[in-house]
């Protein structure tokens, strides 16, 4: 009886102990088995690519690279050699505009009632690589359908060479204005294609304008493969004509800096843009396999004293986190120093198996809130104390349902958006299209860091 005792308070202790550090968690939206479209294209001419388009990177998993003794190591972009998915097994079901188990959703964004949903195109059968949903009309569906954003028509790569082609993620900055890059590459498996410049797009959401498309030169970057995400810098009074961008490169592991006002970019090179040799084994969803992306993302984090913000950045195959002033960035010529001196610094580590795809930072709470891929959830650090493992928080962690948490955004309202999607195993194994494979979640930001470390 005594042990019984003993080990229902240890029970109550363990319990009380976890609700302590265990955030209040994410609220699922929405979830799907397979995505579908309100327009699927069907009627229309299917959107192969050009078969006399040059084929990038050739014989990148062929035997070239073996013979010559380096290992192959591969990246969220790839999918390696031998691994033959479902959408590639049957070609009569890549016959069509529209082939539902290729279609695996990347980034979610939300603004006044529309979900910013993308699609980039890994693989045929995809209607259009930029969606939303309307919340008005379709959030109390489970499973809603997407709207091809901001119109079907743009999403049609093969009608126009000022169409779109691949979109990963998007922001909104200050201004009302949606923005996001045009990898412009089909990454088909052996036959990833560059059929367009990549290129930087603003969309004016007060009337679904695009109002800027600036191609990205060669001498920047020769391909989209690694440019995932970005981030708006619109200063302090909100100066939406002197905007800057910030564009991580996971393959390059460069930063590129945009500046709307000059409508010019630089590149900047450091040893902190790299992946973690020791950070880039993942086992995620029942595979085990190594990437080596470097950095991944960045977010704006508290205001200094002089008016600037420090940007805060870290390569996904990584547990680390970096900081740059966006006054160094803003300076084009700080881009071409041999040394940046100590202009770019090391936080700290989150901790182990904290690799994280997307982070975001809420000026409300000082809270960065961060996707981690090897725990299935959202974790967080208070910027107003010293980054460690201690001090990083568990919002939510959930293995079954949170599988590979792609994207994080904070809305204007304080919402943190959430999209799991469950690549690993589209990748690596087949997704079981009898259940529930992507998920959207929410929560609000005070919420989020309720009960944890981060409060």
């Amino acid at each position: 009886a005594v042990d019984s005792k003993m080990l229902t308070k240890s029970l109550f202790l363990l319990y009380l102990l976890i609700d302590l550090t265990l955030g209040d968690g994410m609220i699922e939206v929405f979830k799907w088995k397979q995505i579908d479209y309100y327009n699927r294209g069907e009627g229309r001419p299917v959107r192969m690519p050009d078969p006399s388009a040059p084929v990038v990177f050739p014989g990148r998993y062929g035997r070239e690279k073996l013979e010559r003794g380096k290992r192959d190591v591969l990246t969220s972009r790839d999918t390696p050699a031998g691994i033959m998915s479902r959408s590639n097994i049957a070609a009569d079901d890549n016959s069509g505009p529209y082939v539902a188990y290729n279609n695996v959703p990347m980034g979610v964004t939300h603004f006044r009632g529309r979900l910013f949903v993308t699609m980039p195109r890994r693989r045929v059968g995809i209607p259009s690589t930029l969606n939303y949903i309307d919340m008005r009309s379709d959030g109390q569906q489970r499973s809603p359908k997407l709207r091809a954003y901001p119109s079907f028509e743009l999403n049609q790569f093969n009608a126009s060479a000022q169409n779109l082609v691949s979109v990963y993620r998007t922001t909104v900055d200050a201004c009302q204005r949606l923005w996001f890059i045009d990898t412009g590459m089909l990454e088909y498996p052996n036959n990833r294609q560059q059929i367009r410049r990549p290129s930087i797009w603003i969309v004016d959401l007060q009337n679904d304008r695009v109002i800027k498309r600036y191609d990205i030169p060669e001498s920047v970057v020769d391909t989209g493969r690694g440019l995932a995400s970005l981030t708006i810098d619109v200063g302090t009074q909100n100066q939406c004509s002197k905007a800057y961008a910030y564009i991580p490169d996971l393959v390059n592991s460069r930063l590129y800096v945009y500046s709307l006002a000059e409508d010019r970019m630089w590149v900047f090179q450091h040893n902190y843009f790299n992946f973690d040799p020791l950070a880039g084994d993942l086992h995620i969803g029942g595979q085990t396999f190594r990437w080596d992306d470097g950095i991944f993302s960045t977010t704006l984090g508290p205001r200094q004293s002089d008016g600037s913000q420090d940007v805060y950045f870290h390569a996904m195959a990584s547990n680390n986190e970096f900081v740059v002033s966006n006054k160094v960035l803003q300076q084009e010529s700080n881009a071409a120093r041999s040394d940046h001196g100590n202009d770019f610094r090391v936080l700290g580590s989150r901790g182990v198996n904290k690799q994280s795809t997307m982070h975001d930072y809420d000026p409300r709470t000082g809270v960065v809130f961060y996707a981690e891929i090897q725990t299935n959830g959202v974790g967080c650090w208070n910027t107003s104390k010293p980054l460690s493992a201690d001090t990083h928080g568990v919002v939510d962690s959930d293995a079954q349902n949170m599988i590979y948490p792609s994207d994080l955004t904070i809305d204007e309202e304080g919402v943190i958006w959430v999209m799991s999607n469950s690549m690993p195993i589209f990748i690596y194994s087949q997704l079981d299209t009898d259940t529930y494979n992507f998920r959207i979640w929410k929560q609000d930001v005070y919420e989020a860091k309720h009960n944890t470390v981060c409060e």
